[in-house]
């Protein structure tokens, strides 16, 4: 039957890969970073969990506590978002939560993928600070300098740090940056310099932690001036979740992990 010479507008349902995530119940960054870098046909969905140091719009204490860190991957509420999010056809689901990675360890990060697998129907779930490891590793770094939100304390950095160490990387620098302790008032020029500014000789890779964190744009112009490698948690999270859902596709301009 002829549609009469009909253009069909797109409507998002011609999507090759769909991928999730899961994200602080307020926060807009890591399905905002995500789909800013999702080449053609790739879809982000997200599913949200609370998270008790974020209040309505987004705002937030000028450092995060770690008590609603270490709450926010305990059951029930992030399984249960994961099992409501699996029900959908995606390819894998990553977890928007660096500084979760942070506080439990790199051993309990690995126990709570193993928990939210069972309950997510055998969709592979993804982590941030095992998705840098893993990038990181495969770009041949050794020592790193660590860059994290102004909101995270010198407590959770150093736990970073911790983490990063633990995984056999050698931390040369690591710091929250001197920004201003709100998401929104994080600029991509102001994010550059303070990086740039900061990034030892020495370090062969630079990781900026914080899936809330407004960081993925500064990526390629790090990598231009500074001359190695700039893994972000929402970029790092990508490349790892495009892989684990089967998918082939690699955003253009978003730094060197993504030629791999």
């Amino acid at each position: 039957m002829s549609n009469g010479g009909a253009v069909w507008q797109p409507d998002g349902w011609d999507a090759r890969t769909r991928i999730g995530v899961l994200t602080p119940h307020a926060d807009l960054g890591p399905e905002s970073e995500l789909q800013a870098m999702a080449p053609s046909g790739v879809r982000i969905h997200a599913a949200r969990v609370p998270f008790g140091a974020m209040a309505s719009g987004g705002a937030m204490s000028r450092t995060i506590p770690l008590a609603p860190v270490e709450a926010f991957v305990r059951p029930p509420h992030i399984d249960e978002a994961l099992a409501l999010l699996a029900a959908a056809p995606l390819g894998a689901i990553g977890i928007g939560f660096t500084s979760a990675g942070y506080v439990v360890g790199a051993a309990g990060e690995r126990k709570l993928i193993e928990r939210l697998h069972e309950r997510g129907s055998g969709v592979p779930i993804i982590s941030t600070c095992a998705s840098a490891v893993e990038g990181l590793r495969e770009l041949k770094a050794e020592r790193i300098a660590l860059f994290d939100p102004p909101w995270f304390d010198a407590e959770l950095n150093r736990l970073g740090a911790e983490y990063f160490g633990s995984q056999g990387f050698e931390v040369r620098y690591h710091a929250p940056c001197g920004l201003p302790s709100r998401q929104q008032s994080i600029n991509p020029a102001e994010l550059y310099r303070w990086i740039r500014d900061h990034t030892p000789a020495e370090a062969d890779a630079i990781f900026v932690g914080g899936n809330g964190f407004r960081a993925v744009g500064v990526i390629a112009a790090l990598e231009e001036d500074l001359g190695r490698p700039v893994l972000t948690a929402n970029q790092a999270l990508l490349w790892t979740t495009l892989r684990a859902a089967g998918s082939h596709a690699k955003p253009a301009g978003y730094g060197a992990l993504f030629a791999l």
